[in-house]
C-alpha cells in the first residue's frame, strides 16, 4: 500500500469516515465497543465474500448507504466477528460458488447460524442469499440457475413485505448463475422471476432477509463491473455482453430495503 493512500485511510478514519473501513482488515472492528448496549443505535458489520477485490468490492458498494457505524471482514481469510458485537450483519455476494466451495464457506456457515441464534438482523445478498439457504436449510436448497440473470431485472414483489414494500414488480441489478430453491417453512417467500422462484426471503420470526439481485449496485458500478468481468474472462460472456446492450434500469430500492434492515433486530 502506498504512503499516499495510508495517509487517505489515517484521514478518514480520524474524521470518523467510512473511509478508513473502505479496505475492510481484520482489524477494522478494534474501536468497536466489544458488546452492543442496550438502546445502542444500529452497528453494523459487513461480511465480506468476495475473491478478487480488484473486480468486485461488496464493502464500497453496502457502505455508501449506510448511515451508521459499520466494520468489515473478510470472510475467505476465515475473519468473522463476534455475534455480540454487532446488532446487523450484511453477507454480500461473491464471485464463488455455494456448490463448488472452499472449506471458509462452511465457517462462515456456522457462523451465521450463530449470529441468527442470537436474534441479530441479518441480510445477504446473492451469493449471501444463497449461504443462508445453505445454512439454515441444507446445500440441496441451492442449485445451478436454469437460466442466469445478467445485468437489470425485474423482479416481481409476490406479497406485500416490510422489505420490498407492496406487490408489484422493481428493477435492480443482478448477476448469478445459482440459485435459491425449494425452501421449507419457516421461510417466506417474498419475491421471484419466470425463471428464479426465489428471489427473495424472510425467515419468519426473525429479522432475517435474502435478495438474490444487487440493490446495493447503482447503474455505473454495475456498467463498470459488467465490462471488467467480460475483460477478464468471466464465465458467461455471453450473457455479460447481452446485458451490456440492454438498457439499465434501477428503481432506487435500496433505500428502503437499508432503512427497513436497520429499524429490524435488537439493540443489546
Amino acid at each position: 500500500m502506498s504512503d499516499e493512500k495510508r495517509a487517505e485511510i489515517a484521514k478518514g478514519r480520524a474524521f470518523g469516515s467510512p473511509l478508513a473501513r473502505a479496505f475492510y482488515s481484520r482489524a477494522s472492528a478494534a474501536g468497536v465497543d466489544p458488546r452492543v448496549k442496550p438502546g445502542a443505535p444500529a452497528a453494523v458489520a459487513i461480511i465480506d465474500n468476495s475473491i478478487d477485490p480488484g473486480v468486485y468490492r461488496p464493502v464500497e458498494h453496502w457502505s455508501r448507504h449506510l448511515t451508521v457505524p459499520w466494520d468489515a471482514f473478510v470472510a475467505r481469510d476465515g475473519c468473522f466477528p463476534d455475534p455480540a458485537a454487532y446488532s446487523h450483519f450484511i453477507l454480500t455476494g461473491s464471485e464463488a460458488s455455494i456448490l463448488e466451495r472452499d472449506s471458509w464457506v462452511d465457517v462462515e456457515a456456522g457462523f451465521v447460524r450463530e449470529a441468527i441464534a442470537a436474534d441479530v438482523a441479518v441480510l445477504g445478498s446473492c451469493w449471501g442469499h444463497q449461504l443462508l439457504a445453505f445454512a439454515l436449510a441444507g446445500e440441496p436448497h441451492v442449485r445451478r440457475c436454469l437460466q442466469p440473470e445478467i445485468g437489470w431485472v425485474p423482479i416481481r414483489v409476490d406479497k406485500d413485505n416490510e422489505l420490498l414494500g407492496p406487490a408489484g414488480t422493481f428493477d435492480t441489478f443482478s448477476v448469478h448463475y445459482d440459485e435459491v430453491r425449494d425452501l421449507p417453512a419457516p421461510f417466506e417467500i417474498l419475491a421471484s422471476t419466470d425463471t428464479c422462484p426465489v428471489q427473495a426471503f424472510r425467515l419468519q420470526g426473525k429479522p432475517v432477509w435474502g435478495l438474490q439481485s444487487h440493490p446495493e449496485v447503482d447503474i455505473p458500478t454495475g456498467l463498470r463491473f459488467l465490462r471488467d468481468l467480460v475483460d477478464r474472462g468471466f464465465k458467461g460472456r455471453g450473457f455479460l455482453l447481452e446485458a451490456l446492450r440492454q438498457p439499465p434500469r434501477d428503481s432506487g430500492l435500496i433505500r428502503r430495503i437499508v432503512r427497513t434492515f436497520l429499524a429490524a433486530g435488537r439493540r443489546g
